[in-house]
């Protein structure tokens, strides 16, 4: 174990107010470090293991995009081919040729539903009716934004109607359970729920300048990005979801549970071509879906430059090819996805590298924070690449 990453993930106890956390970090399909240390609660009775899980929020979005891709490659379609092939109610597909890969890279225009036309989280069908009455905020194909909650609804129907059971049913029978990934969306075990963490909501709000922009139109009533994280409607504080109905649903923008080392483990296939123990247990077309950017530019709702595969963000290029940023390291295909309050997952298949830090102190940022990007930096100048 690198003492420069042992110390690094020590400071975020002893200097940040880290509660609870653990960081495991995969090459070339084996764990090379795991560290984990702190209390699953804010009262500090129940300590932190290796396998405690933890709501991850937006890094659900991974697990999730691989479902998708999954079942459209068992349906004889791809990412390319056009969604009103499966759901021709849907809106947003009329006349404007809507494809997959456009769906799982947030350029649908449906980042967000009209006010008047917000149903709960907890209603799907409701919301699934919802989403084909909306008008897209924008032309599949003339620009994207973050979708932070209607995603989940958009890619759990097309799972429903591609395989007939729900994104989550599919990622935990078919996947998860497969490929002994401890990550779960909905349907958490007696013994599962038994090792879930408490979310703590952030201390206080402190975002970077790059995100000050997106905070103050989330101010704005009339803002795309207050729209987008309120629709649906429902869930608003951030400790809702340490409640067993979220927790439960299968929310597959937001409502994964997964320790550390079942999302280094995820990626870790990714960023080995899909080959898990010298078997391959994903197809090569899938993984090159995942990898391969389909746009990049200014997000819409983010107010900042993204970049997205076909289901993950990667770090945006600047005009010379270099990153503008490097939440997943140096490589600039390397890919993954963040969720709310810090925990930060990602695959680097130009280094057969993956990396997964999840925590239940949250802190305030839409981007990962210091307490992950320093681990990230300790790994890789561990390693020497």
């Amino acid at each position: 174990m690198s003492a420069s990453l042992e110390a690094a993930f020590r400071r975020n106890f002893e200097e940040r107010g880290e509660l609870g956390a653990s960081l495991s970090v995969w090459k070339d399909g084996v764990e090379i470090y795991s560290l984990h240390h702190g209390w699953r609660d804010p009262e500090r009775t129940e300590a932190w293991g290796s396998d405690t899980l933890v709501p991850v929020w937006s890094a659900t979005k991974g697990p999730a995009a691989l479902t998708v891709l999954m079942a459209l490659e068992e349906a004889g379609l791809t990412a390319h081919s056009h969604v009103d092939e499966i759901w021709p109610e849907l809106r947003a597909t009329r006349g404007t040729g809507l494809t997959f890969a456009q769906v799982l890279s947030h350029q649908s225009g449906l980042a967000a539903l009209s006010e008047e036309n917000r149903p709960h989280i907890l209603s799907f069908s409701g919301v699934i009716s919802a989403l084909e009455d909306q008008e897209p905020y924008w032309k599949a194909g003339h620009g994207h934004g973050y979708h932070p909650r209607t995603l989940g609804f958009l890619l759990d129907e097309v799972v429903r109607r591609l395989s007939g059971t729900s994104l989550g049913e599919y990622w935990n029978t078919r996947l998860a359970a497969a490929l002994q990934i401890d990550f779960w969306i909905g349907n958490l075990s007696v013994r599962a729920l038994d090792r879930v963490a408490t979310m703590v909501p952030p201390k206080l709000q402190r975002p970077s300048d790059l995100e000050i922009p997106f905070y103050r139109a989330l101010a704005q009533t009339d803002s795309l990005p207050l729209a987008a994280f309120s629709s649906p409607a429902g869930m608003r504080a951030l400790s809702d979801i340490n409640k067993l109905e979220f927790l439960q649903a299968g929310l597959p923008a937001l409502g994964g549970v997964g320790s550390a080392r079942g999302l280094a483990k995820f990626y870790q296939i990714l960023a080995c071509g899909g080959i898990l123990d010298g078997v391959a247990v994903l197809p090569s077309r899938v993984v090159e879906m995942a990898q391969t950017l389909q746009v990049c530019g200014e997000d819409r709702t983010l107010m900042m430059p993204t970049s997205f595969t076909a289901g993950f963000m990667r770090d945006p290029l600047d005009a010379a090819g270099e990153k503008r940023r490097n939440i997943f390291g140096p490589s600039p295909r390397a890919f993954g996805q963040p969720g709310a309050g810090g925990s930060h997952a990602f695959a680097d298949p130009d280094n057969g590298l993956s990396f997964a830090y999840v925590m239940n102190q949250m802190e305030a940022g839409i981007l990962p924070n210091r307490k992950s990007l320093d681990l990230v930096e300790q790994v890789y100048a561990s390693l020497w690449l």
